[in-house]
């Protein structure tokens, strides 16, 4: 038998902690604002390189994520047996460089493939992050640290649109994808220097059984033990769905705002920088704090709560599709932009409270596989093509139709983390130890 060390208490460790958290949380801000740049430029770019709305949806959804997603698997599994900040920090300047080739594309086929390199680099971004927070805090603050971190989407998204749009009125689209990677590089290079690499297992209290014969688990060995888990794979599952949402409604947001609700860039660069900055960050971070209070008495609440936040969101996302103008519809939205992330924080704090420290990133990497598959993958691809399909019958509004085709995976997605939940409350507490 070896203990895991005592977390650190003293202040200097605490400062530590918090200031891996603010750069790990910084990089998952320019992860998700490179990421969602071709999103909030949509419009320029549509005009200046001629694609439709489902070559937009193949571009920002299943092209990025064919390689973002598995590629994950290996540089996971390669991080778990080596140094997650030197992984962490390779991938930022991969995917900076990458985003400045995306400015310098000439035709669609050159974006794809500049997309795509986006999509190798920040595969090697979340999952080591993942990681690395759960090793730097405890159990009982994990969720909320988990949730701090993935402030940032909400605020790479609300920054994205924020300097994106501004800078592009000012100059034109490609200007934006130049200063955020050369921005990216740089903090490339911080990452290196600044954050610590924790010790596996630190911030574990509970002793961990070692067998004389363990050892590193092979790659496939380690792949089949995630998806044989049912709890590992429902809670995958669950969040695919909350992340098809998302990215369906995310990724096509400011094309909609502007071509069917009458926005221009320099409104979007306002008032929706302000609905996804504060909306989703609120989310996020209030989320946290209502997993972190609820599971103390029940590991279901790591289900529930995100049920409960997709069955609230959706009659205001049905609100938000139907808006007569842009006001209406930013009012509408506040409220998905809030509920519809709650899963995030609870299902990655799950699934990496689930495995043992020595196969976090792995798992990490694998959850986003599922997560981010079935939702970056999925989610724009299906509403681009659905706004495709309703044009001849519908016109100016075939994205507003599509976002009505959207509003049923919310109830999927609210009873598959039902599901989840009475998997978790079925499990016997000496099976819901570390796998």
């Amino acid at each position: 038998m070896t203990a895991a060390a005592t977390p650190h208490v003293g202040n200097k460790s605490t400062k530590r902690a918090r200031i891996t958290l603010a750069m790990l949380a910084f990089v998952y801000v320019l992860n998700f604002l490179d990421r969602q740049l071709i999103s909030i430029l949509a419009k320029p770019i549509q005009d200046g390189l001629g694609i439709t709305d489902g070559e937009l949806g193949l571009l920002t959804g299943f092209y990025f994520a064919l390689f973002y997603c598995f590629i994950a698997i290996p540089i996971g599994w390669l991080a778990d047996r080596t140094n997650r900040v030197k992984v962490l920090s390779a991938a930022c300047a991969i995917w900076s460089a990458a985003t400045v080739a995306c400015g310098m594309a000439g035709t669609y086929g050159q974006l794809v493939v500049a997309r795509m390199m986006v999509g190798v680099g920040e595969a090697g971004g979340v999952p080591p992050s993942y990681a690395i927070i759960s090793d730097t805090f405890p159990r009982e603050r994990r969720t909320t640290a988990m949730a701090v971190f993935n402030l940032g989407p909400p605020i790479g998204s609300a920054l994205g649109v924020a300097f994106g749009a501004s800078l592009a009125a000012a100059f034109n689209w490609r200007v934006p994808f130049f200063v955020i990677g050369v921005i990216g590089v740089v903090t490339a290079v911080a990452v290196y220097f600044i954050v610590r690499e924790p010790k596996r297992g630190e911030t574990e209290v509970l002793p961990v059984a070692v067998t004389p014969e363990a050892g590193p688990e092979g790659f496939v060995a380690t792949i089949l033990r995630f998806f044989r888990n049912p709890l590992l794979l429902m809670a995958s599952l669950a969040s695919g769905a909350g992340n098809f949402i998302t990215y369906g409604l995310l990724n096509f947001t400011v094309l909609f705002l502007m071509r069917e609700k009458g926005m221009t860039l320099e409104e979007v660069a306002i008032w929706y920088a302000l609905v996804v900055g504060v909306g989703m960050s609120a989310g996020i971070y209030a989320s946290g704090r209502i997993v972190d209070r609820f599971a103390r008495s029940s590991k279901t609440a790591y289900a529930t709560v995100p049920a409960a936040s997709l069955v609230l969101a959706l009659p205001f996302f049905l609100g938000f599709a139907w808006a007569p103008s842009w006001e209406v519809a930013l009012a509408f939205l506040a409220v998905p932009m809030f509920l519809n992330s709650f899963f995030l924080s609870a299902t990655v704090t799950f699934v990496q409270s689930e495995v043992a420290p020595e196969r976090r990133v792995i798992s990490g990497a694998l959850l986003l596989l599922v997560m981010n598959f079935i939702g970056l993958g999925l989610g724009p691809t299906y509403v681009g093509m659905m706004s495709d399909f309703f044009r001849p019958a519908y016109g100016q509004h075939a994205l507003q139709a599509a976002y009505y085709a959207l509003a049923p995976m919310y109830l999927v997605g609210a009873l598959l983390f039902l599901w989840l939940a009475r998997l978790i409350g079925r499990t016997p507490r000496s099976d819901n130890l570390p796998a």
